[in-house]
């Protein structure tokens, strides 16, 4: 196992690949965990070597030619959860957990915490943002209810997987969010729009193969759809419930300037790379 590990982390290197994913990748061909890999002797006869052998040499191929880790694997870890993923679902992001810190902190911190709040996602894609909301406040005794919209069919396919998988009363709307929920209203909204700008440049693994209708936000400077997805927002949040929307570094004052009329003052915070990319608001 070592030596594939090293031919593998060789190439990598050369080709700007995290040698991590090498690890990850012969993981999920052991059914062991990364750390595993390193920490406990894997006894494998000639033939299952072998095996493995062709099968991860195959995996590193397709990692070669730009495929994403959690594409190959079907796996993306986010906060506590082990997602399913694939082509048609946008992989979840580190830096967007720090919503779900956001939402959580403030079901926390309302006086009314123990009277159920209604929430809503918009832009779900595989789940990640809803089930993380309901799975942790739930651990916290905070009641919640939770609808999740997604537009695309393709991830709204990953989406009711991923909430079957944690077997979560998360209700799932397949429609755009210009047109989704008439007449309800919700305590908070939480979005993650397409945002990026039309032209810019985006990474091969990204540009080949995410779908680009969960990457790109409009021309010049990609606010069309978060625009839209502010709309949506305004239209299905109570007077006094919360917002907080996923942008670009770039779109801070944009998206403040365009919750100025409806939302009291907002609030721009920091990703953990110091980057602006959230902005919360309380609906007047």
């Amino acid at each position: 196992m070592k030596e594939l590990l090293r031919a593998a982390f060789s190439q990598f290197e050369k080709n700007k690949i995290p040698i991590v994913d090498a690890e990850l990748l012969l993981a999920h061909l052991l059914g062991v965990s990364r750390k595993q890999i390193h920490s406990q002797a894997i006894e494998l006869n000639e033939i299952e070597q072998e095996k493995i052998a062709t099968e991860f040499n195959e995996l590193i191929k397709q990692r070669l030619m730009g495929r994403p880790v959690q594409y190959i694997t079907g796996n993306a870890a986010f906060r506590y959860l082990e997602l399913e993923v694939g082509e048609g679902v946008l992989i979840p992001r580190p830096e967007t957990e720090l919503i779900v810190d956001r939402v959580i902190g403030y079901l926390n911190s309302q006086s009314d915490k123990d009277q159920a709040k209604s929430i809503i996602d918009l832009g779900a894609g595989s789940g990640a943002i809803s089930i993380a909301i309901a799975s942790e406040a739930s651990i916290k005794g905070l009641k919640v209810s939770m609808v999740a919209v997604e537009k695309s069919p393709d991830a709204a396919q990953w989406l009711n997987k991923n909430i079957a998988k944690y077997d979560l009363p998360i209700r799932v709307v397949v429609e755009d969010v210009q047109s989704a929920l008439p007449e309800v209203k919700a305590d908070v909204v939480v979005a993650n729009p397409p945002y990026i700008p039309n032209d810019e440049k985006l990474p091969i693994e990204v540009a080949n193969f995410e779908p680009e209708i969960a990457l790109r936000g409009g021309p010049v400077d990609g606010m069309l759809v978060p625009k839209q997805f502010i709309e949506a927002a305004t239209r299905l949040l109570k007077s006094g419930g919360y917002f907080i929307t996923e942008h670009h570094e770039k779109q801070a004052e944009l998206i403040r300037n365009l919750l100025t009329k409806d939302f009291l003052p907002a609030q721009t915070h920091a990703d953990l790379t110091g980057r602006d990319r959230f902005t919360s608001a309380v609906k007047r």
